[in-house]
């Protein structure tokens, strides 16, 4: 007896279906798949660049390569994986071209601003992870992402994210510590 589809498994056939659609021009099936991730790819992007303008222009920018590039989209790759493989290239894109337009010792003008808070500041301690690992860290803790999925969407192996996400929590755990000064 076939075991019933799961939820997850459900969503990704849609969004297959999405994303061939969206590959044939058709427009609603876009604003279906804009409303289903908008809010979803504005959580990952505010996160990893740190203020709000910037992040909903990543969301923006995402979404016009989603649907300029529906067409390569293939359905060995889920659909979600797909997508946020575009969004986390957009982010670290705009994280870099940031970087280069820095404030002073390294420190972009967002982060920079986090980081003058007196409190305990997670966005702090994500600013401060370099742009692959902050990416491989919220997709794994914000998405609740499997290793596996991760691995695909960032073009790394497992063991790769693995050892960016150890690295990734043991500086932010270095940096809360100092802040609090426990």
């Amino acid at each position: 007896m076939p075991t019933p589809a799961t939820a997850t498994d459900r969503r990704e056939a849609d969004d297959s279906a999405l994303l061939q659609r969206i590959a044939r021009n058709d427009e609603q099936a876009f604003t279906a798949l804009v409303l289903r991730y908008q809010n979803r790819f504005y959580s990952v992007a505010r996160r990893m660049l740190g203020n709000q303008h910037d992040s909903e222009d990543a969301v923006q920018l995402a979404f016009l390569r989603v649907f300029r590039s529906a067409r390569e989209y293939r359905d060995e790759w889920r659909g979600s994986t797909w997508l946020y493989r575009i969004l986390t290239n957009v982010c670290i894109d705009a994280w870099r071209k940031r970087r280069h337009e820095t404030t002073g010792a390294g420190e972009t003008a967002a982060g920079a601003r986090a980081l003058d808070t007196d409190r305990l500041d997670l966005e702090a301690a994500l600013v401060r992870l370099p742009s692959e690992a902050r990416a491989i860290f919220l997709l794994r803790h914000m998405e609740d992402l499997p290793y596996e999925e991760i691995a695909r969407i960032r073009g790394v192996t497992v063991n790769t994210v693995k050892t960016q996400l150890r690295r990734s929590k043991q500086s932010m755990r270095s940096y809360l510590t100092l802040e609090t000064g426990r």
